[in-house]
């Protein structure tokens, strides 16, 4: 007998199996046809609103597991809301511009310099446009409810102009300002980069102890004496013009052989043992303070470099004493310009080294860093050489490192309202409760936010300078350009002159004959994104400031989250969002990160393909998103 036999089956019409890849495509043109998103928003007129406000994808490329995720658990939060009396609408966005298209075009043999900017933006644009198509489709496949038809897109008219309007805002409040600092600087781009356009790789550098003669001891030094500091970046030492102590550490004089050195007395031992000195002599001992102002020998270069104090020393690593280049670092920076040190790039922007770096020009840093070395060697200013592994910063893109260094930039202020955003952070509720910490910290932590890119593909600076080279950043040329973006789109900005982009009759104190230039620099596409909560939620009358919630994945509390917090407090004085859900990553079923080198990468289409969306979806509904999560076929 059969168990089946034994059993009391009813009987019913439904199939054994669901056959969700063929049927969902046909609810889903139904909901389409029967305008089911309108119906609701219809239904919940005039009741208490709940805004989910959607982080702009990136417009290239299909989506993969993270997008499903991200988008599903949203789709699930707007439905249940709406299903409990909310009006909930949800509006997907696109992020358009950025470095990641024109490195598509140029991969389709388009060359940007053999064209008119204009005609290049637009190739840009219909690139974007098409991308957006693409991933429309793919998420609309998930079975994700929105205004489908009536998206936020950065690369729309009144997107950019309502930008235009928040920088205006900024620079109205002096957060504005042009300055020749160290940043970080992708010679991969040619271009600066953001912190969150950041990420950090492992990589094989040089590590070399320098000795400096001592010029001017102050009279505790004798010149037969040579000052010892640890660099990992050999390239920079043409840019040296200064050694940094700490004014509250002991540092000793000590005698090795027939020479006298100087480091910090708490790192003797530890120096002693990696450069190979057998019993050092201490000879003196004295604080940091001591030594202010000395001046030491150059070891490549006739030049002093200036002996300064600062509390950014630690005896963390080497010596003691800190090889100073004011052009390539930003506490070296700091120091630099409190004592009148030149600042000074020795690199171009292809990262190759430029006349201040005599005996080296022409060279790429990486090259430079043996040549220098050897020439360290060659002076007898080298004490030791060797090589470690450590965590270094890369551009996000390229994935090749990048250096510090010093450019004249488009900075916005965050010292100007730091306080201010912090104190917005306590308004927050966070899910995790760690991303409250994780957000804050970065902010008390952060410096200042170079605004400004070197490429084509973005929103142009609103800004002028006058004949004398007077920047000019006023209300009433920053408003008016709004209003051209708002009418014909960024690319006016190519298309005329700059006397054509001002109002009309415009006259400024520094230009006597009339005569005006404009910035070539396009904005940082996070200051695109980070806009969007006036370019959007304040624009749309369906919508609502602030946003009820952020929904992104972890990486966005140091780039949407922080961009839209720092545009949004500068702009309005609070918060873009009342509340912030993070997510973790998509790993494959062995927890590790997917990639296509390893074949361990599964797109949603071919889930939907075999099992249906409604697959994904109850994946999505089950699993603990609030760190990583793995995801597999089986």
């Amino acid at each position: 007998m059969k168990i089946k036999d034994t059993l009391n089956m009813g009987k019913t019409s439904f199939p054994m199996r669901a056959g969700l890849p063929k049927n969902e495509p046909i609810w889903q043109k139904k909901w389409d046809e029967d305008h089911v998103y309108e119906q609701r928003q219809k239904l919940n007129e005039g009741k208490p609103t709940f805004m989910l406000h959607d982080g702009p994808p990136f417009a290239n490329g299909n989506i993969h597991m993270g997008h499903a995720l991200n988008k599903i658990s949203k789709d699930i939060i707007v439905r249940y809301k709406s299903m409990n009396g909310f009006r909930a609408p949800y509006v997907p966005g696109w992020d358009t511009h950025g470095l990641p298209i024109e490195q598509q075009l140029a991969k389709q043999g388009v060359k940007r310099k053999e064209m008119s900017m204009t005609d290049y933006r637009e190739l840009c644009r219909q690139f974007a446009m098409q991308e957006i198509d693409k991933q429309r489709t793919d998420f609309k496949r998930l079975g994700v409810m929105g205004d489908w038809e009536h998206p936020y897109i950065t690369l729309q008219h009144h997107y950019e102009a309502s930008e235009i309007r928040v920088f205006g805002a900024m620079a109205k409040k002096g957060y504005i300002y042009h300055g020749l600092k160290p940043v970080y600087w992708s010679w991969s781009s040619e271009s600066t980069l953001a912190e969150a356009e950041i990420e950090y790789h492992d990589d094989k550098s040089p590590s070399i102890y320098v000795a400096f003669k001592v010029v001017d001891g102050k009279g505790l030094l004798d010149t037969d004496t040579y000052l010892v500091i640890w660099t990992t970046t050999p390239w920079t030492i043409p840019a040296n013009y200064g050694i940094t102590v700490n004014p509250r550490f002991d540092y000793v004089q000590v005698q090795v052989g027939d020479k006298k050195y100087v480091v910090a007395a708490e790192l003797l031992d530890r120096v002693a043992e990696e450069i190979g000195w057998e019993n050092p002599k201490i000879l003196k001992t004295f604080k940091g303070t001591d030594m202010d102002k000395m001046t030491a020998q150059h070891p490549l270069y006739d030049r002093t470099s200036l002996v300064m104090n600062a509390d950014h020393v630690t005896l963390d690593a080497g010596t003691g004493l800190v090889h100073t280049a004011p052009g390539h670092g930003e506490d070296d920076y700091k120091v630099g310009v409190k004592y009148g040190l030149p600042v000074v790039s020795v690199v171009d922007a292809k990262g190759y080294m430029n006349e201040y770096a005599p005996g080296f020009e022409g060279v790429f840093y990486d090259d430079a860093n043996k040549q220098i070395t050897q020439a360290l060697a060659d002076k007898g200013a080298l004490l030791k050489l060797d090589f470690f592994t450590h965590s270094y910063p890369h551009d996000w893109r390229t994935k090749k490192p990048v250096i510090f260094r010093a450019t004249t930039q488009w900075f916005a202020s965050i010292d100007a309202f730091r306080d201010q955003i912090l104190k917005a952070i306590d308004t927050v509720d966070f899910k995790p409760s760690w991303g409250k910490t994780r957000l804050y910290n970065m902010i008390r932590d952060r410096g200042d936010w170079v605004i400004s890119r070197q490429r084509a593909w973005g929103v142009p600076l609103p800004i002028f300078y006058a004949e004398d080279g007077e920047p000019i950043i006023e209300e009433e040329t920053i408003n008016h350009v709004a209003d051209l973006f708002g009418k014909y789109g960024s690319n006016v900005w190519f298309e005329r002159e700059a006397k054509d982009l001002l109002p009309e009759g415009y006259t400024n104190p520094h230009s006597p004959n009339g005569q005006f230039t404009k910035e070539k620099d396009i904005m940082d596409v996070w200051f695109d994104s980070g806009s969007s909560h006036q370019a959007v939620l304040a624009a749309r009358p369906e919508l609502s400031f602030p946003a009820d919630l952020y929904l992104e994945g972890s990486d966005q509390y140091r780039g949407w989250f922080n961009s839209s917090l720092i545009t949004s407090v500068a702009a309005t004085g609070v918060a873009p969002y009342r509340g912030i859900l993070s997510q973790g990553f998509t790993l494959d079923g062995k927890g590790r990160k997917m990639s296509k080198s390893l074949g361990d990468t599964i797109g949603p289409a071919t889930i939907e393909k075999q099992f249906g969306a409604e697959i994904i979806r109850l994946w999505v509904a089950t699993v603990d998103s609030s760190s990583d999560v793995r995801v597999s076929v089986d």
